[in-house]
């Protein structure tokens, strides 16, 4: 039985399970065992030895770029991540700054976003980088002047959701041209020369959507789209996304409007209600903004709640009634704080390991009904968050 429970327990550790010993040595056996297993794995799967692993991990040099990336691609493949405080050592508490500008509004998503953020920079903390937030009121205003305003401090890199994409291309490659590192998140600014772009990617959003839509409701029926502003490049791809895949998968089906809520809560009311009463027979909406609540009560006052199929984006713990009394049928979720959280990781990696940014980090959609509406962080209870100091209240430290 001895043996026995001894193979249980290197098993365990050599699967990096959350085996957990009441003795500290046990302990430290487990988390060596867990970094040689992830090391011998990368080098496996790389073809490469265990030394030029430990170099590519740790920014040092003696190997080809090529080789540097392609192990670097096994380790994010496997979620593999080196120790931070080693990190740490071997870069010897390189210091640089970043700059994040990011809405306030609409706070149901943006709080997750920022929470994302908040959390990551935190943990990159001692890596002696220095995180500089500079929160707008919403998106789209005000961006351009806090983008210069965080050049001219001489940040070393910015986190930006670019609601101004227009104007805030040239500065984007600018500051580029000077070596601040842009990161673009949530929404982009696809015609800069912006570092990187983390995001669900918009197309496939509203094409999913599209899809759904077009799955619930009769062959031939009228649907609308709400969305934010179609400045903004995510609101824009969605509503081409959803407009693409809608028609191919109800036969006749019509999108009769198109409407611009620009965020605001009154204006998107009013024009849903306007929508229900010139189209009566309206069968479906879908919100690809984070702004569904006006929606859900413009259909409650038109009487039609439930009987309209409604699609909307993301998830936040007010939305929960309406799923359950049916008004909401599904929400395309975005994972807004895993968003922050990589665009704070791969910053961190640039600025610390000159690890080379990926041109893209496209998240995949999850699809939120009221069957697995439980399983999602937004709904967690009250409670569970008392002791966690809100966004808000973070960014104000």
């Amino acid at each position: 039985m001895n043996d026995a429970l001894g193979r249980n327990r290197h098993d365990a550790f050599e699967n990096n399970s959350d085996f957990l010993s009441h003795e500290r040595k046990e302990i430290g056996a487990s988390k060596m065992a867990k970094e040689r297993s992830g090391i011998h794995l990368i080098a496996e799967m790389a073809k490469v030895s265990i030394g030029t692993v430990d170099r590519a991990l740790h920014g040092r040099g003696g190997i080809k770029e090529s080789t540097r990336q392609r192990i670097l691609q096994v380790a994010r493949q496997i979620g593999y991540t080196p120790n931070l405080a080693a990190r740490a050592l071997s870069v010897a508490k390189a210091s640089a700054r970043v700059g994040v500008c990011m809405p306030r509004e609409i706070h149901y998503f943006y709080d997750q976003l920022w929470s994302g953020v908040l959390d990551e920079a935190r943990r990159v903390g001692q890596l002696g980088i220095q995180f500089v937030n500079r929160p707008v009121q919403a998106l789209g205003e005000g961006d351009t002047e806090v983008f210069k305003e965080l050049v001219q401090s001489g940040v070393d890199g910015i986190i930006l959701t670019a609601g101004n994409p227009k104007d805030l291309t040239p500065l984007i490659d600018d500051a580029e041209e000077k070596g601040i590192r842009i990161v673009c998140v949530s929404t982009d600014a696809p015609e800069s020369r912006r570092s990187s772009i983390v995001c669900v990617e918009p197309s496939l959003n509203g094409s999913l959507a599209g899809e759904l839509m077009g799955k619930l409701v009769p062959r031939g029926s009228k649907v609308a789209v709400v969305a934010g502003m179609l400045t903004a490049e995510d609101h824009r791809k969605k509503t081409d996304g959803f407009s693409e895949a809608f028609p191919r998968h109800c036969a006749g089906g019509k999108i009769v409007s198109v409407i611009e809520g620009h965020e605001d809560e009154d204006e998107s009311f009013q024009k849903t209600f306007d929508l229900l009463r010139r189209v009566p027979s309206l069968a479906g909406i879908y919100v690809n903004t984070v702004n569904c609540l006006p929606v859900c009560h413009a259909l409650g006052a038109r009487g039609v709640a439930g009987k309209v199929k409604l699609i909307t984006t993301d998830l936040f713990a007010e939305m929960s009634p309406y799923f359950q009394k049916g008004t909401i049928t599904a929400s395309i979720y975005q994972q807004p704080h895993r968003q922050g959280q990589i665009a704070v990781r791969v910053m961190a990696d640039n600025l610390t390991n000159k690890i080379h940014f990926p041109p893209t980090v496209h998240l995949s959609p999850g699809l939120v009904m009221s069957s697995n509406l439980h399983l999602f962080r937004e709904m967690r209870p009250a409670d569970s968050k008392r002791d966690e100091p809100s966004p808000k209240s973070r960014l104000a430290l």
